[in-house]
């Protein structure tokens, strides 16, 4: 039992449940289920973004420049599109905005794993070089009439039901996409000596390397892999917005950062389950609703997430602490 408390998971729970609760007596409807449909639609894009950001912090790196590759990958995708005549699909824009991000992924790969470089240093740099490039050389002008594939794809339901008030409730076909993502990450961080080898080299990389882990090769791919989710959540954004903004996005690495620390990942490595990540995730999208429901300020979003990160970093800290002083 008091390992079961001692799990960030256990933690976030407790914290999403009261949180429910505080604002259901305010707000009865706030547990109904246009609510949760709300709140799965809200949290499908940083649940992406999450997936990519627990192997980067799992492999015992950090990237900023997420969001950035996101939003270069939608506009040149969306672009792309238009001028090739390839609106009707949406599967090339997944497909053309995922490699993309897969590209942009590769270079901060370069600089991290053949040049050494810090991660942090690299992606705070390749965040501002993205960007510029794209508001500098790609465009500037929100792309308002998206291509007809996007469109669709923003209509198209997973499922629609009508509540006994006569609501109409959807759900996106884009959570999907999600759950699709989030199956085929689990399986490689738990299933694939890839997925051990990603782990071993957060939790002590001298170590994984003596024992035949192909450090570079780990980093090439973890980068890629966070890069290609990142085009991919760039593109769904777009869609479910039915707007190619190239200023979206940029801004949202706190929260999403905040969300996989909550579930458990440390920023020294070698840490974090895909369970964690989405609890972690809910927990900030319920946090931003709630404040909403609760009628507080939304400049009390960033206080509460800045506060979640002390929270989720500063336990493991503590419980590692009192480990050691027991043990000596």
């Amino acid at each position: 039992m008091t390992r079961l408390f001692a799990r960030n998971e256990t933690l976030v729970t407790l914290i999403l449940i009261a949180f429910c609760v505080v604002t259901s007596l305010i707000d009865p409807n706030f547990l109904s289920l246009p609510t949760l449909f709300d709140l799965l639609r809200n949290g499908t894009v940083m649940s992406i973004f999450a997936l990519g950001v627990l192997l980067v912090l799992a492999s015992g790196g950090i990237d900023l420049s997420f969001t950035a590759i996101a939003a270069f990958a939608m506009y040149v995708a969306t672009k792309a599109m238009m001028m090739l005549g390839l609106g009707d699909s949406m599967m090339f824009a997944i497909l053309f905005a995922g490699a993309i991000g897969l590209l942009l992924g590769l270079i901060n790969a370069f600089f991290i794993g053949t040049l050494k470089l810090p991660t942090m240093i690299v992606t705070l740099g390749t965040m501002n070089a993205f960007q510029g490039f794209l508001l500098t050389f790609v465009g500037t002008t929100l792309i308002t009439q998206v291509p007809l594939g996007m469109r669709s794809f923003s209509r198209t339901m997973l499922v629609r039901l009508e509540t006994p008030d006569g609501t109409i409730v959807s759900l996106p076909v884009a959570f999907l996409i999600l759950v699709v993502l989030a199956t085929v990450t689990g399986l490689l961080l738990n299933r694939t000596t890839l997925g051990r080898s990603i782990y071993a080299l957060g939790g002590a990389p001298e170590s994984a390397e003596r024992v035949g882990v192909r450090v570079v090769a780990v980093q090439y791919f973890v980068y890629a892999y966070v890069g290609a989710l990142s085009g991919v959540a760039g593109i769904v954004h777009g869609a479910m917005a039915r707007v190619a903004n190239p200023f979206d996005l940029v801004g949202l690495e706190l929260s999403v950062i905040a969300a996989v620390v909550l579930g458990g990942a440390r920023l020294s490595g070698g840490h974090g389950t895909l369970f964690g990540t989405l609890l972690g995730v809910a927990l900030i999208v319920v946090i931003n609703n709630s404040l909403i429901t609760l009628g507080i300020p939304s400049t009390w979003q960033n206080v509460l997430t800045g506060l979640l990160i002390l929270v989720g970093t500063g336990l493991p800290a503590f419980r590692a602490k009192l480990a050691t002083q027991r043990a000596g």
